[in-house]
């Protein structure tokens, strides 16, 4: 696999590879496959400027989906400042050595930059050492003051 990588914002365009790579990541969670549902939600999102995703490809020729990164907006009352949610990140492990998850995260950290964001958040499971290996090792701080809650709606 070739070291050059080409990373853009996802567009419509990119849904087939984007949709490919969110089924992966799903099922990495334990989700079962759904290509078509994968599908629609980034469409929706993307057609609804709901989120922001970045995608890797191998190159501008290929075309070959390596990985992606999504982020959803949000806002920080007390500091009165946009804040974004890196909610998803995933890289396909032929690609892992290739450092596409750090340079996901860099375009991550670029753009949320440029929209004058106060910063990004992230959360990711606690037995996923390698992502929080990655996030430390980019001065991502593990939150010792906040715990989180979370409340499911059956359906």
């Amino acid at each position: 696999m070739d070291n050059s990588v080409w990373i853009k914002q996802a567009g419509v365009e990119d849904v087939p590879q984007l949709a490919l790579l969110f089924n992966q990541y799903r099922m990495f969670y334990g989700q079962s496959s759904d290509l078509d549902g994968a599908a629609t939600f980034l469409q929706e999102r993307i057609t609804h400027k709901e989120s922001t995703a970045f995608i890797a490809y191998s190159s501008i020729e290929d075309r070959c989906g390596l990985g992606f990164v999504q982020l959803y907006p949000s806002f920080s009352s007390v500091s009165m400042q946009r804040l974004w949610i890196l909610n998803d990140l995933f890289v396909i492990s032929e690609a892992r050595k290739q450092r596409v998850g750090r340079q996901l995260m860099d375009k991550a950290y670029r753009f949320a930059l440029e929209s004058s964001a106060k910063g990004l958040t992230l959360s990711t499971a606690h037995d996923n050492k390698i992502a929080q290996r990655l996030y430390e090792s980019l001065g991502y701080e593990r939150d010792e003051h906040f715990y989180t809650y979370e409340l499911y709606f059956k359906g």
